[in-house]
C-alpha cells in the first residue's frame, strides 16, 4: 500500500495535491466555502477559551490544494493573529517532519488524512490471527505477529490494523498541540467494521474500484477508520452534529435571507450566499459526509 500510494510510480506522487485537484475524489472542504465557515467557528471559541494566545497556529494537515485554511481565512477577521499553515504528506512515512517539535498554542486538523496511511489487513482464524500480505502481485495470508486482545473480532472477521495512524495521532498529542482534530469516514469500533465490511476501498475519478491489487499505483486506497484503535480519550461525534453544534444551520439562514434581499438584482456574495443551501444538504447527508466521524483530542 505504501509503494502504490507514495512511491515513485505511486497515485500521490504521479497525481498531484492527494488526488483533490485531479478530481478523484472530493471532501468537505470542496464543497463549497461552508465547511471552513463553520470550522472558524470552532476555532474562534477554542481560541478563547485557550486565552487568545498570540499567535494561535492552525496546521491543515494532508491539505492538498489547501482548500479548508483558504475558506477559515475568508471567514476570520483580519485582526486575529492566527497562522494558518497547510502541510501536505508527500510520502508514506507520515513523520510529522514539517511539523514543530512543539505544538503548544496550536489547533492541528487533518481531514481525511488518516485513511490513507498504510495499514495492515489481518483476519482471526480458528487458530489465531492471520495477515494479509503481498508476494508476486497474489495475495497470501500468513500467520500474524500483530496481538488483538484489546479488539472484539469475531472468527472470520476482517479488519484493518491502522498502526500508523495511531502512531500518528499519539505523536502529534506528544507535541503538546492544544487541539488534534481528525475528520474521516469509519466507525467507533474496530468489531463494527469486522461486521459491516466494505471498508477497504479504491477511488479514481470519483469511481470506485474493486481490486486494491489492479494496476498498482493508478487508484486511491483507503480504509475506514476505527477509533478504538487510536489514542484514548477523544470526543467523537458525526460531522452532521459537529457542524450544527456550530452553526451551519444559522449560517444557512444567513445565507438564505441575503439571497432574498439581493435575488432582483445578484451580486457574486449573493450567488455565494445561495450556495450554502446546497452546500449544507450534502455537508449534513446522513447517508454521505454527514455520517463521517469527528475525533477531537485536547490534552489535559
Amino acid at each position: 500500500m505504501d509503494a502504490c500510494l507514495y512511491g515513485t510510480d505511486g497515485f500521490y506522487s504521479t497525481r498531484g495535491s492527494a488526488g483533490r485537484s485531479r478530481g478523484d475524489f472530493i471532501t468537505s472542504p470542496e464543497v463549497g466555502p461552508l465547511f471552513g465557515a463553520v470550522i472558524a467557528r470552532a476555532l474562534e471559541q477554542w481560541w478563547q477559551e485557550a486565552g487568545c494566545p498570540d499567535p494561535w497556529t492552525i496546521y491543515d494537515v494532508g491539505a492538498g490544494p489547501g482548500t479548508l485554511l483558504r475558506s477559515i481565512g475568508v471567514a476570520v477577521a483580519e485582526t486575529r493573529p492566527w497562522e494558518l499553515k497547510n502541510v501536505d504528506i508527500a510520502s508514506g512515512d507520515h513523520d510529522l517532519a514539517e511539523l514543530p517539535s512543539a505544538l503548544d498554542n496550536c489547533v492541528v486538523l487533518a481531514n481525511e488524512l488518516l485513511d490513507n496511511m498504510p495499514f495492515r489487513v489481518v483476519e482471526r482464524r480458528d487458530d489465531g490471527l492471520y495477515e494479509l500480505f503481498v508476494a508476486d502481485g497474489e495475495r497470501v495470508w500468513r500467520p500474524s505477529p500483530v496481538r488483538l486482545e484489546q479488539l472484539e473480532l469475531p472468527v472470520g472477521g476482517q479488519v484493518p490494523l491502522l498502526e500508523q495512524a495511531s502512531a500518528w495521532v499519539a505523536n502529534t498529542l506528544d507535541r503538546g498541540a492544544s487541539r488534534v482534530v481528525v475528520i474521516d469516514y469509519g466507525a467507533t469500533t474496530t468489531a463494527e467494521l469486522a461486521s459491516r465490511g466494505g471498508w477497504l476501498r479504491t477511488y479514481r475519478q470519483h469511481q470506485r474500484g474493486h481490486d486494491p491489487l489492479a494496476e498498482p499505483g493508478r487508484w486511491d486506497i483507503t480504509t475506514d477508520i476505527a477509533v478504538d484503535q487510536l489514542p484514548s480519550g477523544s470526543i467523537v461525534t458525526s460531522q452532521a452534529d459537529f457542524l450544527r453544534r456550530w452553526g451551519i444551520e444559522s449560517l444557512v439562514a444567513e445565507g438564505k435571507d441575503y439571497w432574498m434581499a439581493h435575488a432582483a438584482a445578484p451580486d457574486l456574495k449573493a450567488f455565494r450566499m445561495r450556495s450554502r443551501i446546497a452546500e449544507a444538504e450534502a455537508l449534513l447527508d446522513p447517508a454521505g459526509l454527514g455520517s463521517w466521524l469527528i475525533c477531537q483530542w485536547m490534552p489535559g
